[in-house]
């Protein structure tokens, strides 16, 4: 994947099939602000688009491993 390229949700998860599409607007729900501050998402509108080699860097840094609070 390009970096700063940008997916929709449903592009991503189609190329991630790690990523469930539920499980990543979950994620976007509860921790859309530090998404878009890390630069993981952007929204447009109504739209939420995805920057997907971003959005893994933060996963394999486990800043994703909680995502409603505690556990």
């Amino acid at each position: 994947m390009e970096n700063g390229k940008l997916k929709t949700v449903k592009q991503f998860c189609a190329e991630n099939p790690a990523f469930t599409e539920s499980g990543l607007r979950s994620v976007i729900f509860w921790r859309g602000d530090f998404l878009e501050e890390q630069g993981a998402i952007c929204r447009v509108g109504r739209r939420v688009l995805v920057d997907g080699s971003r959005f893994i860097e933060l996963a394999k840094s486990g800043q994703l491993r909680t995502v409603r609070g505690a556990a």
